[in-house]
């Protein structure tokens, strides 16, 4: 590790590539949006999670996910505005590093980058199971080490396509979006006529404005349904992680964030009116965290075509699988060339202009940890998904809290101006991190983690957790010392915004500042 490099192996011609070697105007803010949807995984998100919502809010589960989506509009709202200032394709690092200095930058990328890691293997592994279900293969279904061997090659096929353009990334995120929102939009549409002639499941309850209402849900309610329900939001900036491969770079990607986060709002709330109205609470509370619930559903809703929903389920984990390596290779390449990682990671792919060491890196160090959790359990994986909540509450609130500080000199500008660059993402920070702090008191309780097994003491989410944050340290002081406390790690943070940068995103300063 060492000081700023540049990346290797360049391309040349006519075609136009970012300071990086990415390849420039690769993908439009329609792709963003696709992209910044599939990063999560809608349609498995919400069967995953709903039925352990309304265990803790009944009815008012919508109302959850509802509440839920205001902290991440809110951080979306911090990654356009930071996006504007800065266009890097190491986003949070870049910006952290920036606004609060080098140590909090590098842990911010480190984040990001282990994201991948966590989660790539368990959402190809809910892939490759529905696919033989679809194919009316159950016995490999039901065979974990069939399910393991499709799933690693779904992830080295995946990975592969984002190593050999970003275009071609953008065109399978498309295709998979389309099959996937759109199954969604007929199930919910037959759905709601069926609600509405009242051929539902006989204890259904009949739908309300209510459920759209928190009041009246306890705060350890509240708090225990927003720690699932913000997290079916997570993957949206995937989008803004291709900045430099975007046209209009300096507000396509972060438009395209916060144009995702509002449709997952309506997908979501559309689809849990759906659901709750058409089987009832007794039947969902049986799909604690079990995707399972879309097979029931699909049954009594679609028939014969219920198959569509087996469908969604696979795009959706697919998608998601390819677009959760883009962040993570991209926040790695931007480490790199900054100096604040191995030098190998700056190298761009001289042919199709993206990180290729990077993305294979990311994708094989997933299969190696999701074929050793597997060995282990399918429970270890489970706890996997639980561990990246706090993961990602770290990182989501560290650029909140970025976004205030490098915009505070731009604070009194206009009213406007105070809320979106410092009052909303302070507090979608801050709600951030009380979720996080809810987790780590939850998950210190082994028997609130799938395994149900103390490892060090605590519960296995927490405990993986701790080990990425501490490996991460250790290699942050690796990477300081091989410096020489030079390069990367003598910027101060304390960064501002320019003067044009704020007038164009801004406007004019309010009268009487």
């Amino acid at each position: 590790m060492s000081d700023r490099v540049e990346p290797k192996n360049l391309p040349r011609g006519e075609q136009r590539y970012s300071g990086k070697g990415l390849k420039a105007d690769a993908v439009g803010f329609w792709d963003g949006v696709s992209i910044g949807l599939d990063s999560t995984a809608p349609a498995y998100s919400i069967a995953a999670v709903l039925g352990s919502i309304v265990i803790v809010a009944g009815v008012k589960a919508p109302a959850v996910l509802l509440v839920s989506f205001i902290p991440m509009f809110f951080i979306a709202g911090a990654f356009y505005y930071m996006n504007r200032a800065d266009q890097d394709a190491g986003t949070t690092f870049s910006w952290v590093t920036r606004a609060m200095g080098p140590w909090m930058g590098w842990m911010g990328g480190w984040a990001v980058f282990t994201t991948g890691v966590l989660v790539i293997g368990a959402q190809a592994d809910v892939g490759a199971r529905y696919t033989y279900l679809l194919l009316g293969l159950d016995d490999l279904a039901a065979n974990k080490w069939a399910v393991v061997a499709l799933a690693v090659v779904m992830i080295l096929v995946l990975t592969w396509i984002c190593v050999i353009g970003t275009e071609l990334s953008a065109s399978v995120q498309r295709a998979l979006v389309l099959a996937q929102c759109g199954i969604l939009l007929v199930f919910v549409l037959v759905a709601g006529w069926q609600m509405v002639r009242g051929d539902v499941a006989a204890d259904a309850p009949s739908f309300g404005l209510d459920w759209l209402n928190p009041i009246g849900l306890s705060g350890s309610a509240l708090i225990a349904g927003m720690l699932l329900g913000v997290f079916c939001y997570w993957g949206w900036e995937s989008a803004v992680n291709l900045t430099e491969e975007t046209r209009d770079s300096e507000t396509a990607p972060g438009k395209a964030a916060v144009v995702s986060t509002i449709l997952l709002l309506v997908i979501y709330i559309g689809s849990a009116i759906a659901i709750i109205g058409v089987l009832g609470l007794g039947v969902l509370e049986e799909f604690d965290d079990d995707e399972g619930l879309f097979l029931v559903v699909g049954d009594q809703v679609l028939g014969g075509w219920s198959w569509l929903l087996v469908l969604a389920i696979i795009t959706s984990t697919v998608a998601a699988t390819q677009t959760t390596i883009l962040p993570a290779s991209r926040t790695s390449l931007s480490m790199a060339v900054a100096g604040a990682f191995p030098k190998r990671f700056a190298t761009v792919d001289p042919e199709h202009g993206t990180p290729g060491f990077g993305t294979w890196v990311i994708g094989i160090v997933a299969i190696v940890w999701y074929v050793l959790g597997s060995a282990i359990s399918e429970n270890f994986l489970f706890d996997s998904l639980s561990a990246l909540s706090i993961v990602v509450a770290f990182y989501y609130a560290l650029t909140g809290i970025a976004c205030a500080i490098y915009w505070r000199r731009e604070l009194r500008r206009s009213v406007r101006a105070f809320i979106m660059i410092g009052l909303a993402p302070v507090i979608g920070a801050i709600v951030l991190l009380v979720l996080l702090v809810a987790a780590v008191i939850d998950y210190a309780d082994p028997e609130n983690s799938y395994t149900q097994t103390s490892i060090l003491g605590m519960g296995a989410p927490l405990a993986m957790a701790i080990i990425i944050f501490v490996v991460g340290l250790v290699l942050m002081f690796i990477s300081w010392r091989a410096s020489g406390g030079g390069g990367y790690f003598e910027r101060t943070g304390g960064e501002e915004v320019s003067d044009d940068v704020a007038r164009a995103a801004l406007g004019p300063v309010a009268p009487g500042r």
